[in-house]
């Protein structure tokens, strides 16, 4: 009898196991392969390529004329002048409160009365996709029956982000191809019909993809339109400075939807203008209506960033307030920044005039109009 109960006590166990492997392995079996990132994907392409004549044409980042990537001397001094740092304990949540300092005073004016009146809820971000996401995240929570209009073409990351967030998507016209310029008549109808107090995605400058930004007259007409429908612009600006070369004039947009009394929300990104790509150092912030809203609203970010990654990384954001917060540093910067956008410039100049000496018949002004981004 004993032998009996050990002998079933033993199928039953192998049974079980058996049974609750299958059960387990059948856990993942249906997950496919995710596609490939359209851009990434172009990068992973690029790595695995051993030709010697290979050029990189996915992610934007900087180079030189030799193709290798660039480390500004105002970053490679800001990273002297950290070395040896005793602080690498965790950042708050809502990370390097001088960065966000600096941040706010580059994108709303260094003697910003938003500042001043301390209007402004903002937080460190994981660059300007963190800082996206972030703000999407926030849409979704606190106004759960509204949607984004997301321009088109915009950056595909776009899409992601706000899908992922839960946050319905819609479009708006933004680029004509046949002019290779602006759709801004079909962009106003677009704006205009939109439901009252609508989300809108907005390029500050150097409108990824297509570099076409709206004039400032356009702008202003922008700003007098979607005040009038009662929208919430939200800006991703991931290239001040690095547009231009003017980190003042690649905030014009914003500067006049401030002087036309929007609140607002903000992305900033340092990967391009200071090429901290990897660092993935950004800035998120909303112009609120008084300093007791900006404290609620930062707190609702800081909130929704605490499961998402806790805090944000220290080091790059060390590099950015080092460079912003010290004068020397700065102008160091702004000169280096400057003569990164002037190269550029110069290249797509270069482009057009060769272009049209070798006699393509086709109109090639769209080169050298467009921004780059």
């Amino acid at each position: 009898m004993a032998i009996r109960n050990s002998l079933s006590g033993q199928l039953l166990r192998r049974t079980s196991a058996v049974a609750e492997a299958r059960f387990m392995s059948s856990w993942f079996r249906s997950i496919e392969p995710a596609p490939k990132d359209p851009i990434l994907g172009v990068t992973e392409a690029f790595l695995a390529d051993q030709s010697p004549n290979k050029v990189n044409v996915g992610v934007g980042a900087y180079r030189d004329d030799n193709g290798k990537p660039v480390v500004l001397e105002c970053v490679r001094e800001a990273e002297r002048r950290i070395a040896g740092s005793q602080f690498m304990e965790y950042l708050p949540i809502g990370g390097s409160v001088k960065m966000v300092e600096e941040s706010l005073k580059l994108a709303y004016g260094e003697n910003s009365e938003f500042i001043k009146d301390k209007r402004i809820g903002a937080v460190q971000a994981l660059s300007g996709t963190g800082a996206c996401r972030l703000f999407a995240a926030f849409q979704h929570r606190f106004h759960p029956n509204s949607q984004i209009y997301i321009p088109v073409p915009t950056w595909a990351n776009h899409h992601n982000i706000w899908r992922d967030a839960g946050v319905p998507m819609k479009t708006f016209r933004y680029y004509h191809p046949e002019s290779r310029g602006l759709d801004f008549s079909g962009l106003m109808e677009d704006i205009k019909n939109a439901p009252d107090g609508s989300f809108f995605l907005l390029h500050a400058c150097a409108h990824n993809p297509t570099g076409v930004d709206p004039s400032e007259e356009q702008w202003r007409e922008i700003s007098s339109l979607i005040k009038v429908k009662g929208h919430f612009p939200f800006f991703d600006m991931a290239y001040q400075g690095f547009a231009s070369g003017d980190p003042a004039r690649d905030a014009k947009a914003i500067r006049i939807f401030l002087e036309d009394g929007h609140l607002i929300g903000l992305a900033q990104s340092y990967a391009k203008n200071m090429g901290l790509y990897g660092q993935r150092v950004g800035c998120l912030s909303v112009l609120c209506e008084d300093e007791k809203q900006a404290v609620a609203v930062k707190s609702q970010l800081q909130l929704l960033a605490r499961p998402m990654y806790s805090n944000p990384p220290v080091h790059g954001a060390l590099i950015v307030s080092t460079v912003l917060g010290d004068p020397e540093l700065k102008n160091l910067w702004l000169k280096e920044v400057k003569v990164m956008a002037d190269r550029i410039i110069g290249m797509r100049a270069t482009l057009r005039e060769n272009l049209e000496k070798l006699g393509s018949p086709l109109p090639w002004q769209h080169i050298t109009n467009q921004v780059s981004s």
